[in-house]
């Protein structure tokens, strides 16, 4: 055969060839990543925090699961905008994933200036696991035991001024006090802590009256009578808390989507990888101490696999694009 003849021929056979290595090079660290260094899960808040007790309870199962160690690597600080460029900064190979809900990646982007990292570009998403609802709680240092009487409270007590602790500045939180103070008229404030686990800790020591944080974050000690939930977002009432009314119920309007919690793994993972990562936390989460567990926490837990996830982050993305606008708020 000519030679001239032969190089279409080769030119397929060299593409269709690089294309198979490529596929079983993919399949091969699909197979082999879970036998080699331990999967980091990253966290973006302290330990105590309600996501670092999630990742936790996952990480015990997805090691037995993907037969490899998985460790709970805590990167706190600036309402996870350190672990998600750490995660922009780890290789793309599978060892590396972000366990967070939706702040770092829905709200964060739109209030920082400067985050270091676009979810869009930077970061895969995985799987969701769960939902939950952002609440308002008093602490003893009210008597409150409703949204009303804890506005009563603010006017008569206080002077109709009052401070409501936040887990970060710029988070959803944040213009949920906005929203309190423009529709009851009162002068509130928020006061951004660095993480849950430190506000918390304040509202128990009633050094605060009140905050706003993930049922997660406050149901042992709505358990415990430590603190009071008076209202939460969703479309429906809480099965954990049926007592408690939505922000819907009070009058409150775009408060339906329910906050989520999701993995993500930097851009160009491997499909494959991403899979059995995927496979692995949908077997973890049908296991019914697990579900249990994280139930118990305040979550209402359902996997959601890869394009099912991403659609919901982007609906809820910007959902709260046009609250954050609405609002006035300038990226800091």
């Amino acid at each position: 055969m000519p030679l001239a003849s032969s190089l279409p021929f080769a030119s397929r056979l060299l593409r269709r060839t690089f294309a198979a290595g490529m596929l079983l090079a993919a399949a091969g660290l699909a197979t082999a990543q879970p036998a080699g260094t331990p999967i980091r899960l990253l966290v973006g808040f302290p330990a105590g925090a309600g996501s670092d007790a999630i990742a936790r309870v996952l990480a015990e199962k997805l090691k037995d699961e993907l037969g490899t160690n998985v460790v709970v690597e805590n990167r706190a600080g600036a309402g996870g905008q350190i672990a998600a460029q750490a995660l922009k900064a780890a290789p793309a190979d599978g060892h590396t994933l972000f366990l967070t809900h939706d702040h770092s990646i829905s709200i964060l982007p739109q209030v920082t200036r400067n985050p270091g990292f676009d979810p869009a570009s930077d970061f895969t998403p995985v799987a969701g696991f769960a939902t939950f609802a952002n609440v308002l709680a008093v602490s003893g240092a009210t008597p409150a035991k409703t949204m009303q009487e804890y506005v009563n409270w603010v006017k008569t007590a206080k002077g109709g001024k009052d401070t409501i602790g936040v887990p970060a500045p710029g988070s959803i939180p944040v213009f949920l006090v906005q929203l309190i103070a423009k529709k009851y008229g009162i002068d509130v404030q928020a006061a951004p802590y660095r993480g849950s686990a430190p506000m918390t800790a304040d509202m128990l020591g009633n050094q605060i009256s009140s905050g706003i944080a993930s049922v997660p974050d406050f149901i042992e000690y709505q358990k415990q009578g430590k603190v009071r939930i008076v209202a939460t977002i969703g479309a429906k009432r809480d099965p954990l808390l049926p007592g408690v009314p939505t922000f819907t119920e009070l009058g409150f309007q775009n408060l339906t989507d329910y906050p989520w919690y999701g993995i993500f793994a930097p851009v160009g993972t491997p499909q494959p990888v991403v899979d059995r990562f995927g496979a692995a936390l949908q077997k973890v989460l049908a296991m019914p101490d697990v579900k249990k567990k994280l139930t118990d926490m305040g979550l209402n837990v359902a996997y959601e696999p890869q394009g099912q996830f991403a659609g919901r982050v982007r609906t809820y993305t910007q959902t709260w694009e046009g609250i954050i606008k609405a609002s006035g708020f300038q990226p800091q």
